[in-house]
């Protein structure tokens, strides 16, 4: 099960096709936004123009202090990624044909490292972490805050909405219900740590069944079919009032 980056200007070489209107919601499930937040900030959260609006809350910067979680398969833990002791794992995945087939960032290590500093360099909105199962690295996440994502252009967020992509290295570890389940703690963590928000949200391609399968089993819900720049997606919705009963 693949997701993909949270930012599509990360990948260059994908376009949007031609004749299709960048926005197309179908089936929305979701009221509008509470808030329309202006684009322009600067890193400490500050957003410019002409009424400034101060962002309460810190960036994605503590995710390393959320600690390890127990679930039906093991103690897991979300890593953040340090790109000189990571890389060497992390290309070989990004090489992996099924991985490559929506990520799109196969090749030599130069382009998963350019990837990695794109989110390490910027303000905190996008935290590529590894995920580590009973101590083993075993699959690669983005968690990032969708309200403050360029890809919040394309359908409704909310203030505080975090987003989640993810990617699991290894062919035993696909097609068997860990994904749902790794899915499942990971929202989990990113509810109980940011009380802020009140929803997490995913946006796999609309044609990778087994991922858009993975987050239903794991408690989101399907909201609505969202075209954006790269790719047609599934928007995929867990929140937090309905987080005990699904």
């Amino acid at each position: 099960m693949q997701g993909q980056p949270a930012d599509p200007a990360a990948r260059p070489r994908r376009t949007r096709r031609p004749g299709r209107h960048p926005v197309r919601l179908c089936l929305p499930h979701e009221p509008p936004p509470l808030m329309t937040l202006d684009r322009s900030r600067d890193k400490t959260g500050t957003h410019h123009g002409d009424n400034t609006l101060e962002v309460l809350d810190d960036p994605l910067d503590h995710i390393g202090d959320w600690g390890p979680t127990g679930t039906d398969t093991g103690l897991f833990q979300l890593v953040p990624v340090r790109v000189e002791r990571d890389l060497p794992l992390l290309s070989p995945w990004m090489n992996d044909p099924a991985v490559a087939a929506f990520w799109e960032l196969s090749g030599p290590p130069a382009v998963t490292e350019y990837h990695l500093r794109a989110q390490l360099d910027g303000d905190g909105r996008s935290v590529p972490c590894i995920g580590v199962l009973d101590g083993t690295p075993m699959s690669y996440w983005e968690i990032y805050r969708a309200d403050l994502d360029p890809l919040a252009r394309h359908y409704p967020t909310r203030p505080h909405d975090c987003g989640l992509h993810l990617l699991l290295a290894t062919v035993g570890d696909r097609g068997r219900g860990l994904g749902s389940i790794l899915l499942r703690a990971v929202a989990d963590l990113v509810l109980d740590n940011r009380p802020s928000s009140a929803r997490v949200l995913a946006e796999p391609d609309l044609r990778n069944i087994p991922s858009v399968t993975a987050f239903l089993n794991a408690g989101f819900r399907f909201s609505a079919e969202v075209d954006l720049p790269t790719k047609r997606a599934a928007l995929m919705v867990r929140d937090r009032s309905l987080r005990h009963l699904m």
